[in-house]
């Protein structure tokens, strides 16, 4: 009976690992919003969000990529540049900017639109090949036109309000905080749509880096150094003459930069990464809707954000299109003729070393890892880090 019991938690402690994942990934964006909500400016957020991650990677870089960190090139520090400036620069502040001018679980449900945007880019590269005659091939184009059609719904369709049992007796209060104009939430889809843009195209540009420069927790850590430089550079431009914009005290602000930046960028890592090995990409990528649940629930109790049934159907046809490119990138994953290698997405946080300790992957955070013919993951260069906001 014990040894039975034994077998079975060693069987769930996968699921049970990426629930918490997902449970404290929800929770980031909870209290991102929240500070949002406080007047936190979104650009000095993203600094101190990632002067956190510095502080909690560096030593692990410092210690465990001491045998396979290359030397610096020039070329490599303009990649290192190049992904600073798109995914903690350009992605996170419209990522954050967007749900400053919507909802959390607008920004959360939006942000599965990411995987779809990955395999277009890539396809545009090369990196991926498309055979309209292939089943998975046509799933991941279904996939891709179901996403863009959900955020579409999202964006334009709002319907009537669902009244929940917890929130019908502060509807009133509701309405004040949690209801977003039709003009606040298309600009909010466009800036988070160019925010997973961003994210995407940091993807492609890390894959390629890694194979010149695989030690993943040095390259993280210089991602995260440059990232506090460049977007403090443009915290300075944005909140010119306003001093009191970096003013922090034990506060909700303060919670989210340094939630953020520890979990997000630190506890998130060793998770996925360990999931990652033994159940590969596609079963962390699986369960990221759910963190879109969380979210959608928490911030009905915390925020009294409002539910309409438009929006609740534009998510369905997110995730939808979601496990369409999943299904398509799984048979890839198990396929024993596998064609070319693919990237596959996974978006959970800010930067994800698949290997945190031991050197051994969002988002707050995320891994991308190729797929080989005998379906099993590439050691060499092939792997990248995620997250989601």
């Amino acid at each position: 009976m014990k040894e039975s019991m034994q077998v079975m938690f060693q069987k769930a402690k996968p699921f049970l690992a990426v629930v918490f994942l997902q449970a404290g990934l929800a929770g980031m964006d909870i209290i991102s919003k929240a500070a949002l909500n406080e007047g936190m400016s979104n650009y000095v957020f993203v600094v101190y969000r990632h002067a956190v991650a510095t502080i909690v990677i560096a030593p692990f870089a410092f210690a465990l990529d001491t045998k396979i960190r290359p030397k610096m090139t020039t070329a490599i520090f303009v990649k290192i540049m190049l992904m600073s400036l798109l995914e903690p620069v350009i992605d996170q502040n419209l990522y954050f900017l967007g749900m400053k001018y919507t909802t959390a679980t607008f920004a959360a449900a939006m942000a599965n639109i990411l995987p779809a945007l990955t395999f277009v880019i890539a396809c545009f590269f090369r990196l991926e090949k498309v055979k309209v005659m292939s089943i998975r091939s046509q799933a991941k184009i279904i996939g891709t036109l179901a996403t863009v059609a959900g955020a579409m719904i999202m964006t334009l369709v709002q319907g009537p309000h669902i009244n929940l049992p917890w929130t019908r007796s502060g509807i009133d209060h509701a309405h004040h905080h949690g209801e977003v104009s039709l003009h606040h939430t298309i600009k909010g889809a466009i800036m988070i749509t160019i925010g997973c843009l961003a994210w995407a195209c940091f993807m492609i540009l890390q894959a390629i880096t890694l194979k010149t420069y695989p030690a993943e927790l040095s390259l993280t850590a210089w991602i995260c150094l440059l990232g506090t430089a460049e977007g403090a550079a443009l915290a300075l431009v944005m909140e010119k003459g306003n001093s009191s914009a970096w003013a922090i005290k034990w506060d909700t602000k303060f919670l989210a930069a340094a939630y953020s930046g520890i979990f997000c960028s630190g506890i998130a890592y060793y998770v996925q990464g360990v999931v990652m090995k033994e159940r590969g990409p596609v079963f962390v990528t699986a369960f990221s809707p759910l963190s879109m649940v969380m979210v959608a629930i928490m911030s009905s109790f915390i925020l009294a954000e409002q539910m309409f049934l438009g929006r609740i159907v534009g998510a369905i046809v997110i995730v939808l299109g979601l496990y369409f490119v999943v299904w398509g990138k799984a048979k890839d994953y198990k396929s024993p003729l596998g064609e070319d290698q693919e990237i596959m997405p996974i978006k959970q946080s800010t930067l994800l070393s698949e290997n945190i300790i031991g050197n051994g992957s969002n988002s707050n955070l995320e891994v991308v890892t190729s797929i080989v013919p005998n379906g099993k993951a590439v050691e060499e260069g092939d792997r990248e880090l995620l997250g989601r906001k």
